[in-house]
């Protein structure tokens, strides 16, 4: 039974390294969606361990070990091969930075995950910053890029990385009760955003991640706002 949740993990690894082939050889809408294959895969790991008894310290390691392959290196080498080589060692060392971001973002998640409240995640999730990137690089084919849209990216990679070893808390929905009433209100919110999937998988990944991603610094921006003296205020 202690095989089965790490042959999840390997295949979220498997498509981690598909997408590096994928990417080497120009399929990069391929390449980005494999990366969605492989946070599946990654989010059944560890419900299968909990529902099966066979959670270890062996599995939360390989774990970790397959996000920085899945989530860090290659969603890096599919946007610098994708939109960045034109800024030549600028895009070579931004790419670069997302991925030594989020294994530095994995590493803190390990030593932290069992002296932190359990519904706030500390920095941006690895594979939610993946998402975001590849979310939206699958939903901007490469024939539309212009030299704008290179430099937009460049930067949204490079905030990505920030993003991950800051201090902002991102919710972790890891206390909702689909059992209480305050949860059937979000039921029509779900049924939205899954429909919204459906349609349009790669705009509807894109846009949800990337709000995801900028929740955190909205909200605590909105939060310094409310805490300015009223004089201070403009």
């Amino acid at each position: 039974m202690y095989v089965l949740p790490a042959l999840f993990t390997a295949g979220n690894i498997l498509c981690g390294y598909l997408s590096l082939d994928a990417s080497g050889r120009g399929a990069y809408e391929f390449a980005a969606i494999l990366i969605f294959a492989a946070a599946f895969l990654d989010g059944m790991d560890g419900r299968v361990a909990r529902m099966t008894g066979t959670t270890s310290a062996f599995g939360e390691q390989l774990d970790s070990l397959a996000d920085v392959v899945s989530f860090g290196v290659a969603p890096a080498f599919l946007v610098y091969h994708w939109g960045l080589t034109g800024f030549g060692r600028a895009g070579l060392l931004v790419s670069f930075l997302f991925v030594v971001c989020g294994a530095s973002r994995l590493a803190r998640f390990n030593v932290q995950i069992h002296v932190v409240d359990k519904r706030w995640f500390v920095g941006l999730p690895i594979p939610s910053a993946a998402g975001a990137l590849c979310g939206l690089i699958w939903a901007v084919p490469s024939a539309n890029l212009t030299d704008t849209l290179r430099a937009v990216f460049l930067g949204v990679t490079a905030v990505l990385a920030f993003l991950m070893v800051s201090t902002f808390r991102y919710r972790s929905f890891k206390d909702l009760d689909m059992k209480s009433r305050r949860s059937v209100m979000l039921v029509p919110v779900f049924a939205l955003a899954l429909a919204a999937i459906v349609w349009r998988p790669d705009v509807s990944f894109a846009v949800l991640l990337s709000i995801y991603a900028a929740s955190a610094p909205l909200v605590r921006f909105a939060g310094l706002l409310r805490g300015r003296p009223k004089a201070a205020a403009v």
